[in-house]
């Protein structure tokens, strides 16, 4: 039986990343980067797909674990009959390869412990050959080798399927293990690996705190920001400036349903959202990188924009599944890659938009380069704005014409008008202006219902979609018209348990159905939107219902079941930490809502 999705730690390199469990297992981890095949794949099957155990021979849960303040330095205790022990799990910020160190330490008695390495690569599948070379045994299979190392002593059991180390702590000693990945043409093991573990753990709490320390957020909920904060940054490529959507794939939204997908790619929405969150708590460096990123990966043909890159800008992410994984808690199929590439979704131009807009209002220059991007991209919409697409969600059948799009096509065209104002470019403003104008009043026509004074899904049915939440917030129309509290309260009745559902059900193929959770983000909006049209304390409210269904380190997935009590869906979601950002922004006693300007989503 698998764990659930929230006993799960994340730590990262800002390369890839690694889900740690409350039992001291390591159940999944991708090298090098994020979208790499899994070596490490026991979340989406069994230990025998790949795990990296290391607990008390006793086994069981830890007794308590938290991430050291201000950092992704995850500490794990076991309190034994026979004494107590901790291990800290990280991954040091990349300068070479990627590692994992694992520091043992008593604290007290005597407790015996076991690391059992069960090395599977291409996805969970094959068994490599495993040696030792010199005091590190090593891992091969095609182009991968993974070595494992101990500073201290160590006794083999000789597992034929496994490596698996046994060793005593005692009040005051320290072990440490240390796993690295290289080119199986190599012959030594990476350099990181000779860095004494103390250091590494010295130098991982110093980068995470030097970084926290810019974070320019001093609210209420400090701790619940930061920690979103540091897992988007734990999403970042650092190479590239890609944000992946979550380090996980095939986390199901329903527990044995099919709708099991690989987010560990550079969605455009996620990406950009994450780029307009950290620019807001005062990240600058990652915003221009994702810049950077941005242009690389979508140059060409604007009509050619797709919904998700690869963490490298790459375009061709074919889909394919994995039928050897038997799936989280048997959810099937298994999927890596993804077909999403194929998705036309009109938000994402306005999406773009939006952060480079952000990005330029933040002082960040705007190389004539990207100048021409934001023109190309507006002469694409111009020419396709009308045409239906396939939404926000993406959900099956007939493309239609989605509020949501329409409205982000809205945004697309006035960040572009207030881009050209600033930068005195202007050549193409009253094109720019009839559209933005144009697509106001279709919007407010179209998909607006009378009979139940609310925006709706899509023009001409009545489907109610919690997107129409974020119309006050990407300024689209006040929070203080009467169209926009209207909604706001004919979208309570996408209540579940106290949390937000996407969309009504029966609004369209794939609609959510009792064995779907509420999606984290949809509930933030909600109470992002009641605090705009003036409901201050239900908002609080809801957020902290939201804040409550974190887990013991602070990650949320991308759904809730109110139901069963527990997360789904791939985690730790950007999206569900972005939109926890916002929402605590928009809450604090200091919040800008009321000094926004108009039209800006800050």
């Amino acid at each position: 039986m698998n764990a659930p999705i929230e006993e799960y730690a994340l730590v990262s390199d800002l390369e890839t990343a690694a889900m740690v469990g409350r039992d001291g297992s390591i159940d999944w981890l991708c090298l090098p980067r994020f979208d790499s095949p899994a070596c490490l794949a026991a979340l989406l099957g069994t230990e025998d797909n790949g795990h990296w155990g290391l607990a008390p021979v006793s086994g069981g849960l830890c007794t308590r674990r938290s991430y050291r303040a201000d950092t992704l330095v995850l500490d794990s205790v076991w309190e034994t009959p026979t004494g107590t022990v901790r291990v800290t799990d990280l991954m040091p910020p990349r300068a070479d390869v990627p590692c994992i160190v694992r520091l043992v330490e008593g604290l007290s008695g005597t407790v015996d412990l076991r690391s059992d390495l069960r090395l599977r690569f291409h996805q969970g599948r094959i068994v490599p050959w495993v040696r030792d070379v010199g005091h590190c045994t090593v891992a091969v299979a095609g182009p991968d080798a993974v070595w494992l190392g101990a500073e201290g002593q160590v006794r083999d059991r000789g597992d034929q399927d496994a490596t698996v180390w046994e060793f005593t702590v005692t009040a005051g000693r320290r072990l440490a293990l240390t796993l690295g990945w290289t080119p199986s043409y190599r012959t030594a093991p990476p350099s990181p690996m000779s860095v004494p573990a103390e250091t590494a753990v010295k130098e991982t709490v110093d980068f995470w705190r030097r970084w926290v320390a810019q974070c320019r957020y001093q609210g209420p909920w400090r701790d619940a920001v930061v920690r979103s904060l540091i897992t988007l940054k734990a999403l970042t490529y650092a190479p590239t400036g890609g944000i992946v959507a979550a380090p996980t794939t095939s986390l199901p939204g329903h527990i044995g349903g099919e709708s099991n997908w690989d987010y560990r790619f550079c969605w455009l929405r996620d990406s950009s959202r994450t780029l307009s969150c950290l620019l807001r708590s005062g990240y600058r460096d990652e915003a221009t990188a994702w810049l950077d990123w941005l242009v690389r990966a979508v140059a060409g043909d604007p009509a050619d924009l797709q919904t998700v890159y690869g963490v490298k800008g790459q375009r061709l992410l074919p889909e394919t599944e994995a039928p050897w994984l038997p799936g989280y808690e048997g959810s099937r199929p298994v999927r890596f890659g993804t077909s999403a590439v194929s998705c036309f979704q009109l938000d994402l131009y306005g999406e773009v938009m939006d952060t480079l807009w952000l990005s330029l209002r933040a002082g960040i220059p705007m190389p004539a380069h990207v100048w021409e991007l934001v023109e190309s991209l507006m002469g694409f919409l111009l020419r396709h704005w009308r045409e239906p697409d396939q939404g926000l969600w993406q959900v099956g059948g007939r493309r239609r014409q989605f509020v949501h799009s329409k409205v982000m096509t809205w945004v697309a065209a006035d960040r572009a008008l207030r881009m050209g104002e600033l930068l005195g470019r202007n050549g193409s403003s009253g094109q720019w202006r009839a559209m933005r104008d144009e697509v106001h009043r279709e919007v407010c026509r179209e998909g607006w219902d009378t009979a139940q004074r609310s925006f709706v899904q899509s023009y001409g049915a009545p489907g109610l979609d919690a997107s129409a939440l974020l119309i006050p917030r990407v300024g689209f129309l006040p929070a203080r018209d009467e169209r926009v509290s209207a909604t706001v309260r004919a979208l309570s009745r996408l209540d579940h348990g106290g949390f937000i559902r996407r969309y009504t059900q029966g609004a369209g193929p794939g609609e959510p159905d009792d064995a779907e959770g509420t999606f984290v983000s949809c509930s933030l909006w909600y109470a992002d939107a009641l605090a705009a049209t003036g409901h201050r304390r239900q908002a609080q409210e809801a957020f902290e219902r939201v804040l409550a269904t974190r887990n013991d380190v602070g990650l949320l997935a991308e759904q809730w079941d109110p139901v069963a009590g527990r997360q789904l869906g791939n985690a730790p979601k950007a999206f569900s930490h972005i939109a926890l950002v916002e929402t605590a922004f928009g809450l604090s006693p200091a919040s800008l809502w009321s000094r926004r300007s108009p039209g800006a989503r800050w």
